[in-house]
């Protein structure tokens, strides 16, 4: 997206993320941090002012990181730590609330990019003095390695950007054999220049480098599944010890140089992540406020169970960033399993699903807004688009109506996987289905192992619950992702998990992938989702924000647009150190 274009969106979505908690939303915590992108009491929306150099921040959480390695970290919440805390990125996003936040900057470049050939190739120069951990310099050639990595069978699940735009060939399999990419995709002539070599042209390639895809990974310390256990720093933290699923401690890394880096503030010391709280357990440790949770903020959303207590309290009120998270959560249909392979069917699970009892499920209107039409309100102009003027209760009867004439008058039943702690929401679903004569059986598995089952075509039931965010403010970000046949694959399938695959959408998506004209193609975004929803792979169920608690001594903290709604850790810290 062109700088041009993107003031547009930004100015939409600053719109956006003025609503309050008056209006609003909630979002849940399902105990999975799978990805899903307000309020602050301070009129520049950020809480506690400027921080202090120095302290430790401490993050509480109920689960761990599904993955640090840069190549394969692409949930969002997870990203907000990789980029902003242990690698950089060629360019990256401004450390500000509401639209500045949307704005993009140089971090490992000089600049934004040079485009040529008609924005086929895009040429990057890395600033002088930039050296990871040890102190070693970092060179163009780290970033085209670890590029090459997001091609590996080995270390699934991260962006595709790279596969889906760079001109590298057709079977290329990543350096882990020992094989790395030419010049025709990408070119290092010395050790501050990188040049990308595209398919087509990439109006928006100077965003997309702002992805852990574009962050520099050594081949020396090359350690194939095992790197997201110590990613080798180029930021301003490195990690000090991680006991995964329990505790990530997080020091200086000394030889970052804060000349090169006008984003990252970095203003703890230490950052010390728990990752073993349970239930309620971090609300109510921030609701306290006791000792060292003064210095504390919360890695996961604030539970419904805990919104009265917070909104009834004004001193634990002015503690709570809730921003919508410009995501789009969505009931996926298995569009190759029976009876899901049935367009009619799936049209029919539109109207049976009770999209209020869902919201309620999540805490309610104070914490999601019902979603109409895939593309979240952030990318169609800042207002929601209602494509079927569905009541948010459903229509059964409507329902019922189209399973007859669909071949299935009695209904018929299958499977919901969810997680441990998406059983309630689950059971909001299956309640509804019931009364379309649906017969939903829900399995329940540890957050950890829910991506592995419904990515795997053998395993994948018939229904699961997901969501999308985009990368960058831009459709191109969001509909290829999830709705392109063609990226469809029998394991670690992680985008199109409806494995929808219908071949005039894939045409539509390469024909407005092509055009130069930004505006248009805004639009052709537009009706590609009102064709999408007429074919109904997915049922879009909310819109969810992200409220988020913070101790009282935290300052400097606010909801980032791009990071779903998360705290930007990039200039967080304490108000004082004792």
């Amino acid at each position: 997206m062109t700088r041009r274009t993107h003031a547009a969106i930004a100015a939409a979505i600053a719109a956006a993320l003025t609503l309050g908690l008056g209006a609003c939303t909630s979002s849940t915590d399902t105990g999975d941090d799978t990805g899903q992108k307000g309020v602050t009491t301070e009129g520049n929306g950020i809480i506690g002012g400027t921080p202090v150099k120095g302290g430790t921040l401490n993050i509480l959480s109920n689960v761990d990181f599904d993955q640090l390695d840069p190549t394969r970290n692409w949930t969002m919440p997870v990203m907000d730590v990789g980029v902003r805390l242990l690698y950089r990125t060629l360019t990256t996003f401004k450390a500000a609330p509401g639209s500045e936040g949307l704005k993009i900057e140089p971090d490992l470049a000089t600049d934004l990019g040079t485009p040529s050939d008609g924005a086929k190739t895009w040429t990057f120069h890395l600033k002088d003095g930039l050296k990871y951990e040890d102190g070693t310099p970092i060179v163009a050639d780290d970033i085209k390695y670890n590029v090459e990595r997001s091609f590996s069978a080995e270390l699934p699940g991260g962006p595709d950007y790279a596969r889906r735009y760079l001109n590298a060939p057709e079977k290329y399999a990543g350096p882990l054999g020992g094989e790395r990419l030419g010049k025709e995709a990408i070119d290092v002539p010395d050790a501050r220049t990188i040049v990308f070599h595209l398919k087509r042209p990439v109006a928006e390639f100077g965003y997309t480098v702002t992805l852990p895809t574009f962050a520099p990974v050594p081949k020396a310390k090359e350690a194939g599944a095992n790197y997201s256990n110590h990613p080798f720093s180029s930021g301003p933290y490195k990690i000090e010890s991680y006991d995964r699923g329990k505790r990530m401690v997080l020091v200086r890394n000394t030889y970052w140089d804060e000349k090169t880096d006008p984003v990252r503030k970095a203003y703890p010391d230490k950052i010390v992540v728990d990752q073993t709280l349970k239930g309620t357990g971090i609300a109510d440790r921030l609701i306290a406020d006791q000792g060292d949770d003064r210095n504390a903020i919360s890695y996961v959303d604030l539970v419904p169970a805990k919104v009265s207590d917070v909104l009834t309290n004004p001193d634990v009120k002015k503690r709570l960033i809730s921003e919508n998270a410009g995501c789009t959560t969505k009931l996926d249909m298995n569009n190759t399993k029976a009876p899901f392979d049935n367009a009619k069917v799936r049209l029919a699970m539109q109207y049976a699903v009770d999209k209020e009892a869902f919201q309620a499920s999540f805490g309610g209107p104070a914490f999601n807004d019902i979603a109409t039409t895939y593309l979240p309100p952030v990318l169609t102009e800042g207002a929601p688009v209602d494509h079927f003027l569905i009541k948010p209760a459903g229509d059964p009867e409507k329902a019922k109506a189209l399973l007859a004439e669909a071949g299935f008058p009695n209904g018929f039943s299958t499977e919901l996987i969810t997680s441990t702690g998406g059983k309630q929401q689950a059971e909001a679903l299956q309640a509804a289905l019931k009364k379309v004569n649906v017969t939903v059986t829900i399995s329940t598995v540890d957050p950890t192992a829910v991506s592995g089952i419904v990515g795997d075509k053998a395993k994948q039931p018939g229904l699961s619950v997901g969501g999308w965010c985009p990368d960058y403010p831009s459709a191109a970000t969001f509909l290829p992702m999830i709705y392109d046949g063609r990226s469809i694959v029998d394991k670690n399938n992680y985008g199109n998990l409806s494995r929808f695959n219908d071949p005039q959408v894939n045409a539509e998506l390469d024909r407005i992938a092509g055009l130069s004209d930004l505006q248009k193609a805004n639009q052709a975004w537009l009706a590609l989702d009102a064709k999408i929803m007429d074919e109904s792979p997915a049922v879009p169920l909310v819109w969810q924000k992200k409220p988020l608690l913070v101790g009282s001594n935290i300052a400097g903290a606010y909801a980032h647009p791009v990071w779903a709604g998360q705290i930007d850790y990039a200039a967080i810290g304490l108000k004082s150190v004792k």
